[in-house]
């Protein structure tokens, strides 16, 4: 009877010794019971994996994601997440948490970077179509402001003038015109009348030979300009005789003076 009890009493104690030693061990020691089917020495980026599940941790700094063939979902490990997808970095894991269902890809659940076709993006949202003061862009399927025509100011009011001519006449027109500096996109206002036309009364005189619209203008400037020319010519050859005249006189009147007091000097 005393060596049942002995017995006893060793197991318990050895009992109770296991269990404070496992207690005090540090935590990298400690064996972690792994579940079934699990292995360590996985491929493709995972930490944990498992045959028929594919990865079930990943390495650091990769994604976790669930790839869906058919009805089976396996785990992947990802240096990024796919499109329709945005990755969250958690300390646990980091995952690949789905888009809103209008985007093609994102920065997280309520900002998208690109939308599904039909959608328009605006904002960082997906629209069907864009709001006021916007416009669906086609090509880009994006909103993008809508652009009304920018034009320049008037120019002067031309010479008053009759087919082409500015004489021979009393009543005739006279024309402004100003450019477009900004063109209209597809939905902005656009551009306003580029002339303005308006009746004008002028002297009336009768032309002079050759001087008809256009090339009677520019035929009476050049002749203008001949004309000054010749004139300009002139004045200075007239410039230079006076200049030459008045040297002259100015000598001759130098000598009359020097001949009279030499006259003065001999008298005396």
């Amino acid at each position: 009877m005393r060596l049942r009890l002995l017995s006893c009493f060793l197991i318990v104690l050895n009992c109770v010794e296991h269990v404070d030693s496992h207690r005090h061990m540090p935590r990298g020691r400690r064996h972690r019971r792994m579940p079934p089917n699990v292995s360590q020495g996985c491929q493709g980026g995972c930490a944990t994996c498992s045959d028929y599940n594919g990865c079930m941790s990943c390495k650091p700094r990769l994604f976790f994601f669930l790839e869906r063939t058919g009805m089976k979902q396996t785990g992947v490990c990802l240096p990024s997440c796919p499109n329709g997808y945005y990755g969250i970095r958690l300390p646990e894991k980091n995952t690949c948490t789905k888009c809103k269902a209008d985007c093609e890809t994102c920065f997280y659940d309520s900002f998208c970077t690109k939308c599904k076709r039909s959608f328009y993006l605006h904002s960082g949202k997906c629209l069907k179509t864009c709001l006021e003061g916007f416009e669906n862009n086609n090509h880009t399927m994006e909103c993008t402001s809508i652009v009304h025509c920018i034009v320049s100011e008037w120019s002067p009011w031309s010479p008053c003038a009759k087919k082409g001519k500015t004489c021979g006449f009393k009543r005739g027109n006279e024309t402004r015109t100003r450019e477009i500096i900004q063109s209209p996109s597809a939905h902005g206002s656009s551009c306003p009348p580029l002339s303005e036309t308006r009746k004008c009364l002028v002297q009336k005189r009768k032309c002079q030979k050759g001087e008809k619209g256009k090339k009677g203008r520019e035929k009476k400037r050049k002749k203008t300009t001949k004309e000054e020319k010749e004139m300009r010519h002139d004045n200075k050859e007239r410039e230079s005789r006076e200049a030459l005249e008045n040297k002259e006189k100015s000598e001759q009147r130098n000598r009359r003076v020097q001949q009279k007091s030499l006259s003065i000097s001999t008298v005396h």
